[in-house]
Parts: structure tokens; sequence; C-alpha cells
């Protein structure tokens, strides 16, 4: 196991990486100091998993939510089922909740911990690749609502993160890819030896090959935890974070939650991010080509679903947190391995892109 830790002050929290975590017993209760514990999982992650952590609770008043799966289902209804069940039970504000599964588990467990009480304490264990390397760390909490992703939310730290390496087993290969697009963005916007890193390395990780995949995750969540603790609110360098999703929120939004998964929406919105820094004058057409290739090497989309035009990824990208007095702010590269904090951009190469990428 290897620990990273989120540096926050009184609030720092480690991040804990590697192998059959959930069967070290002592790991896990470790961080409930409540009685009160309730678990959030999904149909599909509960009958792998849920078991192991029920049995690291006893002697504690558990409860359990198990919700359906699916990026469609991360909304203000389920998040009213855990309000829901924390009352049922009686929970009071020292109780402590868990979030088993992947982004939309700890995204929506993350929020009502925030909200219930005014705050309770939570714990994130994430099974897949994307959670692991990004959702998980940082402490952003929403949900989602039919105009704007992650429009409805809260800024609310875990007590720790336990990445469980082995629950990537039982990840689905699309899911991986999904997760890799996370990963690919740590080298674009600040780690340029890792992206090249990649480069030599994108098939090993497909092959779920340990050392490569464990490699991996750790160097992201260094990344991310480095921001993270730079820049806890995002009103700076935190806002990179997001390279290609204001593109990718749009696709989600205009094919509905659930048409696309979230990775592959930002594997596209990264090369259209790309592609726009290139009409600016920043990125030579040679490392938008090597962007496009490395995406597309991990089996990831790296153009728009049909249908989706210029006008409807506007409008859509016009309900995007950055964006600033009515401005469209966008996060792109200057280089491989530098993103450029939020801009406003001119409509006219947007669009140019936006067109570009509309073609079949």
């Amino acid at each position: 196991m290897r620990t990273l830790t989120v540096s926050l002050g009184e609030r720092s929290y480690p991040i804990h990486i590697g192998p059959d975590l959930l069967n070290r017993g002592g790991l896990l209760p470790s961080y409930l100091d409540s009685k009160q514990i309730l678990v959030v999982t999904n149909t599909t992650v509960a009958p792998l998993y849920l078991e192991r952590v029920l049995d690291q609770l006893e002697g504690k008043q558990v409860a359990t939510v198990t919700l359906p799966d699916g990026e469609s289902y991360k909304t203000m209804e389920s998040a009213l089922a855990v309000f829901d069940a924390l009352l049922e039970h009686k929970f009071n504000r020292n109780a402590h909740l868990i979030a088993l599964g992947g982004g939309v588990v700890g995204d929506l467990t993350g929020f009502a911990a925030a909200c219930y009480q005014r705050g309770v304490p939570f714990v994130q264990i994430p099974t897949t690749l994307l959670a692991q390397v990004d959702s998980s760390v940082g402490g952003k909490t929403a949900v989602n609502h039919p105009r704007g992703k992650n429009m409805i939310g809260a800024f609310h730290q875990p007590k720790c993160v336990i990445a469980d390496l082995s629950t990537l087993d039982t990840l689905a290969d699309r899911e991986l890819s999904a997760g890799l697009a996370e990963v690919v963005k740590y080298g674009l916007i600040r780690d340029e030896p890792f992206f090249r890193w990649l480069e030599e390395h994108m098939e090993a990780l497909l092959r779920r090959d340990p050392e490569a995949l464990g490699y991996a995750i750790e160097r992201s969540c260094h990344n991310k935890a480095e921001v993270v603790a730079a820049d806890e609110r995002e009103t700076g360098e935190r806002a990179t974070l997001n390279l290609g999703h204001t593109f990718g929120h749009a696709i989600e939004t205009g094919l509905g939650y659930g048409g696309i998964l979230h990775g592959e929406a930002v594997a596209i919105g990264m090369c259209q991010a790309a592609d726009l820094s290139r009409r600016l004058g920043w990125l030579a057409e040679r490392d938008v080509e090597r962007i496009v290739a490395l995406l597309a090497r991990a089996r990831l989309p790296v153009r728009p679903p049909a249908g989706l035009g210029a006008d409807a990824f506007l409008e859509h990208m016009a309900v995007d947190k950055k964006n600033l007095e009515g401005r469209l702010r966008l996060i792109l590269l200057e280089c491989i391995g530098k993103a450029h904090l939020p801009m406003p951009v001119d409509l006219a190469p947007l669009r140019s892109t936006l067109d570009e990428y509309g073609r079949a």
C-alpha cells in the first residue's frame, strides 16, 4: 500500500492506494469514529463488494442505500433517497457515510454528506479507474440538473480515500478506458513526462498490467493532490483540472445523462480544446496529433456523436461554472504539460472548432 496526503491543514486526509485494501480489516474502521454508518452503493457494485465492507462494520448501527447504476441517477431524487435513509434510521450529526462505487456514487454521497445536518463526515471507496484518479479526491460533490451537469453541489472533503486496485479487476473495458481519459488529462495540464510515459505504456494499461496501473493511479493522485492543496476552492490552478470538461459536459447534457460515459465525453472535449488551442496559435499541429492519437489508443472516442452541432454545443456550454459575466471561458493548452487558466474565448475560432468536430 502506498499513501499520499491531500494537505489541507487540519482537514488533510490520506489517499491509500494498493491491492486488496478492502480485505485489510483495520484500515476502513480506523476512519469511522461513529456508531452510525450509512453505506451508499449501486446495483453493479453491491453484489461485488458490499459484503466486504459490511464485514468490517461489526458492532455499529449500519444502514445501506443501493442506487441504480448510471449517470442518469445522479439526481436530487437519488440524494433524497440517501436523506430518507439517514432520517429513517435517526442518524445524527455524528453519523458517517461511505461512498462505495464510481464517480456518481462518490459525488452524490459526498453531496448528501455535505448537506445532512449541515455536514457529516464521509469516506470514499472508489471502485472505478476514473473515480480513483479523479472524482474521489478533492472534495467536489454534486448532483446534476437537466440543464447543467454538477450545477448543484458543495465542496466537502472526505476523511480518507481507499483506492483498492483489485476492484479494477471487475471493471468493464469501456469503463477502464473512460478512466484513462482523466489519467491523460494530468499529463496534458501539468506533467509532460507523464504524458510521454503514457505514450510508451498505454497498451500495458489496457492489459491491466498491475505495475503500470498502480503507477498511473499513484501519479495521477499525486498531481490531483498537489493541485487541490494549492487551490481547494478553484480560484486559480484547480480550474485547469477541467480541461475538456466544458465541451464534455455539453456533450453529456446534450445527449441526456447516461448517453455517453463521462470519461468518453472528456476525451472528446480534450481533442476539441487541443484543436482550439492550435487555432489560437499555441499548440503545434504535431502535438494535437499526439493528443488525439493517444486518446484513440486508449480506445476512447475523439469526435462527438452525430447530431450535436455548434449551436447545441454553445447553448450547453453557456451553462458552465467557469463562465463570468456572460462570457464563455475555457481551459486551453499552451503546450503539452501546461494548461492556461480559464480565459475568455472569441466566438469565431471556437465555432470553427465546433464546426470541424461536427462533421461526420
